[in-house]
């Protein structure tokens, strides 16, 4: 799987690449590789988004765009025509987790760039569309634009977009009927919780009043649910099925349900809750002796304002029932802008003008910086030796020569956070989505830290220093 988010429990692939990692450390060690050619200081956005290379306006909109550089599309909006400036702008939206906004923007431009054969425009106003209606739950809409996606830009769709939507082309389908979710309004509460043996994070739940424990990734789009636990508790499992790759990397069939009751640590109640069924199977592994029970996703999650987790095995969970009271006091602007693009969370470290792009991946274990990062800071490497690394990957990737950072300091607004023992890439990998980053910050790399806070409705990403 060529994303981060796309992953969506990337964990349940994790045995094999626990293995295949220390199969690669065994093999012999390469020569250290040459670096690359050296950008001057904070040049490095220019040499991704060809930002020098005398490019229209549009075109080094798109590049910014695919780089992640938002802060800088949204400085140069004033500049384009009022309805290439509503596309962008729209496109910002759905990346600012405004899918109602982005809605507004997005719809009255798709079918004028459908008809005027604008396929670079139709693609870019389509998938941000899609991923709209599947973040404000309309499944039937989400279903029917992704399948206008995959029909009409089926030949622009590079593999890494095809696998990105590979899970919400072949499971809406099978919500699309599904009634809404809704959530019953609660004051904000702390819950403990625990670490399971792949090293991620357990919730008690109740499914329709029996206690279960399931894990909690906010970086998955979609909920989650074990066939034995689906059929213990009685539920109704659709008939219509679909075969996917990208979760494992394996084919797996998956089917839809509906949980009529489900709660959260006995406080936060969601009704007629979508959840897609997998085979017992493919989540067990037998080496650690764990059976994963479900997965609670982004879908239930965003019905929070923000979610903190704790060094001392808490989490805080704030629904959204309080915007109103907080929309009555000034809006907590600390922490680090974080996006949300396509299947991958992406978090702005350091200051700005000057802010490099990570994405967050709340349910891989390894954290790891990208050739991109390298390139920027070779000469801090000089006269070691680099290592094979495999990166985490449910699509399997060569072995990478790689070195081992012990210390290195992350800016997170305000806050600055050492993380250490940090794999660092010299080659890219030939996936954008992983190239085009700084880096990735796994659970290795957030477990460092005394806390750290996903505030979807500031839209920041918060740590407490060690």
């Amino acid at each position: 799987m060529s994303a981060i988010y796309r992953g969506a429990l990337r964990c349940a692939a994790w045995t094999a690449i626990v293995l295949s990692t220390a199969l690669a450390a065994q093999e012999p060690t390469q020569p250290a590789p040459q670096p690359h050619a050296q950008q001057p200081p904070g040049q490095g956005a220019q040499v991704h988004t060809g930002t020098s290379s005398g490019l229209s306006g549009d075109a080094r909109l798109q590049n910014l765009l695919a780089d992640h550089q938002y802060f800088r599309v949204q400085s140069e909006l004033d500049e384009l025509p009022p309805e290439q400036a509503q596309l962008y702008r729209g496109i910002l939206a759905n990346r600012n987790n405004d899918p109602r906004e982005s809605i507004k923007l997005l719809e009255p431009l798709v079918d004028k760039l459908a008809s005027s054969g604008d396929a670079v425009h139709e693609k870019l106003a389509r998938k941000a569309l899609a991923e709209d209606y599947l973040r404000d739950g309309n499944l039937s809409k989400a279903a029917k634009e992704y399948q206008n996606l995959e029909t009409r830009m089926q030949s622009t769709l590079t593999l890494d977009e095809q696998d990105e939507i590979e899970m919400p082309l072949k499971l809406l389908p099978l919500a699309a009927t599904n009634p809404p979710m809704t959530v019953d309004p609660c004051d904000a509460f702390v819950l403990q919780v625990s670490r399971n043996p792949l090293g991620l994070t357990d919730i008690p739940v109740f499914v329709d009043a029996r206690p279960h424990t399931w894990m909690l990734d906010p970086t998955a789009p979609f909920n989650l649910i074990a066939r034995s636990l689906a059929r213990e508790v009685g539920l109704k499992v659709s008939e219509e099925v679909a075969t996917i790759h990208t979760l494992t990397g394996r084919p797996m069939q998956v089917h839809s349900t509906v949980i009529p009751r489900f709660t959260v640590g006995g406080r936060l109640t969601f009704h007629s809750m979508t959840a897609f069924v997998f085979e017992d199977a493919d989540y067990n592994f037998a080496r650690s002796h764990y059976q994963v029970q479900g997965v609670l996703g982004y879908p239930a999650l965003s019905a929070l304002s923000s979610l903190t987790f704790t060094d001392n095995a808490t989490v805080e969970l704030q629904p959204a029932r309080l915007v109103q009271t907080q929309a009555k006091a000034d809006p907590n602007y600390e922490g680090a802008r974080f996006f949300l693009d396509g299947d991958q969370i992406i978090v702005a470290l350091g200051l700005a003008p000057n802010e490099q792009m990570f994405a967050i991946d709340a349910a891989g274990q390894q954290t790891y910086f990208s050739s991109r990062f390298y390139d920027e800071h070779a000469n801090e490497f000089a006269g070691q030796k680099a290592e094979l690394f495999t990166v985490p990957s449910a699509r399997p990737l060569p072995p990478q020569p790689a070195y081992m950072a012990e210390t290195l300091r992350l800016r997170f607004g305000s806050a600055k956070v050492d993380v250490h023992f940090v794999q660092v890439l010299t080659q890219p990998v030939g996936s954008a989505a992983l190239d085009d980053v700084y880096g990735v910050l796994g659970v290795d790399a957030l477990d460092q830290m005394r806390s750290y806070t996903f505030d979807y409705r500031n839209m920041r990403f918060r740590v407490s220093e060690q």
